[in-house]
């Protein structure tokens, strides 16, 4: 078992079926975003009290997993 499917959950009917800190409606996403913006974890655990350090580290695994296993699809321009 990967260590943030305790953390992180998809539900089609919560944020559209993304990928979210469980028990929220906290994407991934905005959770990835925030740290690349240049937040600081504090800085997330002040702004979403009901998420721990534990969640964002599973959002940031998450994320990681994702990009390690997506296929980039190349596409040839005619000239």
């Amino acid at each position: 078992m990967k260590q943030y499917q305790n953390h992180i959950s998809i539900d089609p009917n919560i944020m559209l079926g993304k990928p979210v800190i469980k028990g929220t409606r906290i994407p991934v996403e905005l959770v990835v975003r925030k740290i690349g913006e240049g937040a600081l974890t504090e800085d997330l655990l002040d702004a979403y009290p009901n998420i721990s350090k534990e969640d964002i580290q599973a959002a940031l695994l998450y994320a990681a997993d994702n990009l390690a296993n997506q296929v980039d699809v190349f596409l040839e321009t005619g000239t």
